[in-house]
């Protein structure tokens, strides 16, 4: 069997689509209430994939011991003479397309077997800072950009999962030139487009989002030695999903995302399938 090392952390060292799903909402600053956009038709809903395959040149963080493995235990015919096949595998809970629970970065929250399975079907919100992250690999998501999407668009409802594009999935699996910088073992000159801290503030305390997700390897952008997005969004229960992929299929709105983890007890994380429903 494949023996599994301690893994790394991040840097410090048939569905059922709950369609009739009700969200809140609430106003502030003196604006008006956004409606949760309407579930899809799940008989005419466009099905996108946001995760990438997991193999071996899934990418993890750089301090991570080991990367994803899988060991073929049997392939082939068997004695009886029927085929059977059966792999094992190992991997770090933070790598790949992924889910961050609360517990990653705070303690006494929800492990990622804890998670409210409705937390994990949510409409969902993208946010497109494509051509800012081309122009600037370590760019953050501001509060300016956060109320120009919000005056195109629309109040981010209560409840949505937000959605960062960065276009940095089309990088994947080329490790410098997603994470910045391929020096084994060494986080610490990594360059990647994600969220800034008083926009998260605001998607947390103030639009009360249920996730943020992005197309990069962290929540936080690359240069980033103490992670405050993680600490913001993990103080308040809210989930992180990284290394997502397929975002630039996804209407700014109209979409809804099922994002269903590994259920790993008492997990800090897990590897994620998910998908977006698109109208």
């Amino acid at each position: 069997m494949t023996s599994c090392p301690r893994p790394g952390s991040h840097g410090l060292p048939a569905i059922v689509f709950v369609a009739g799903l009700v969200l809140g909402t609430a106003s502030a600053e003196g604006a008006a209430p956004s409606a949760p956009p309407s579930a899809p038709d799940l008989r005419t809903a466009r099905v996108v994939d946001l995760s990438h395959p997991f193999d071996e040149r899934t990418l993890y963080w750089p301090t991570a011991p080991s990367g994803f493995k899988l060991e073929r235990l049997h392939y082939g015919q068997t004695d009886g003479g029927f085929f059977y096949s059966a792999n094992a595998f190992c991997a770090p809970e933070h790598g790949g397309t992924h889910l961050d629970a609360p517990i990653h970065f705070g303690e006494g929250r929800w492990p990622v077997d804890q998670v409210p399975v409705d937390r994990l079907v949510r409409p969902a919100i993208v946010i497109d800072v494509a051509a800012a992250a081309a122009a600037d690999a370590d760019h953050r998501l501001g509060v300016d950009e956060l109320r120009t999407w919000e005056a195109r668009h629309g109040r981010i409802p209560e409840g949505a999962m937000v959605l960062l594009r960065t276009g940095w999935s089309a990088r994947w699996p080329d490790r410098k030139r997603y994470l910045g910088d391929d020096t084994p073992g060494d986080a610490s000159r990594l360059h990647f487009p994600s969220y800034g801290a008083d926009a998260a503030r605001i998607l947390v305390a103030d639009r009360k989002v249920t996730a943020l997700g992005v197309d990069t390897a962290s929540i936080d952008h690359g240069p980033s030695k103490d992670f405050p997005v993680h600490q913001i969004v993990a103080a308040a229960n809210v989930l992180g999903l990284e290394n997502l992929t397929g975002l630039d299929a996804l209407p700014p709105t109209g979409a809804w995302v099922i994002a269903l983890p590994m259920k790993i007890a008492g997990g800090s994380g897990g590897p994620l399938r998910a998908i977006a429903l698109v109208p």
